[in-house]
């Protein structure tokens, strides 16, 4: 008896594709988010003023305000057909982060970023739409990006891990922190899903969780 319940538990753990179903914390394309880095407790935020060096495109920057509606970011696939409403986003999968206020898409280049040195990310494109320098990978631990689950954003197109060391801006943004691209994944680059509207899988677009 022992033995036929160890075989029913081993064929049960090993079933294919068990344990491959997103959770119902699953981050989804469409989905609008503000996003808070671990290690510095402030969230990505971008808005209209403009780098004054390197590329002088919009800045992106780190804030410490949970309440800012300029930290929201919406979650598109590398093109729209990659990404339907609704589709739990795949670790490793490919997405653009959107500013919802500006429209304009998280980016990043080699451009020396204007207080540490690193890699410059800034805010790029009109209506949702820029270059293939705007396209991530999600990089987490399991088979989809759970809310509850800290990340990591690779650039596809340079390498580098989206984060913040604390530099902090003066004036027209001061106390905002530098965001930016590292070339090593460490603690400065992980990233978790906060407050935000998720759209549920396989549902009506009008029924969705807030948060």
């Amino acid at each position: 008896m022992r033995r036929r319940c160890l075989l029913l538990l081993l064929a049960l753990l090993c079933e294919p594709g068990r344990g491959s179903e997103p959770g119902p914390g699953a981050v989804t394309c469409g989905s609008v988010l503000k996003l808070l880095n671990t290690r510095h407790n402030v969230r990505l935020h971008s808005h209209e003023v403009k780098y004054g060096s390197g590329s002088g495109q919009q800045s992106v920057t780190g804030v410490e305000a949970s309440d800012d509606a300029n930290s929201y970011w919406r979650i598109r696939g590398k093109n729209d057909d990659t990404c339907q409403r609704g589709t739990p986003v795949k670790c490793g999968q490919a997405i653009r982060l959107t500013h919802v206020n500006t429209g304009k898409n998280l980016h990043t280049h080699h451009f020396p970023s204007p207080l540490s040195n690193n890699q410059e990310v800034s805010a790029f494109g009109d209506d949702g739409e820029g270059d293939d320098l705007d396209i991530w990978t999600v990089q987490c631990s399991g088979t989809h990006w759970e809310r509850e689950d800290a990340v990591r954003f690779k650039h596809i197109g340079t390498d580098v891990f989206l984060s913040i060391t604390g530099e902090q801006y003066g004036h027209p943004i001061r106390g905002q922190r530098e965001v930016h691209g590292m070339t090593s994944p460490n603690h400065h680059n992980y990233w978790m899903a906060m407050e935000g509207v998720f759209i549920k899988p396989s549902m009506d677009p009008a029924k969705h969780d807030e948060l």
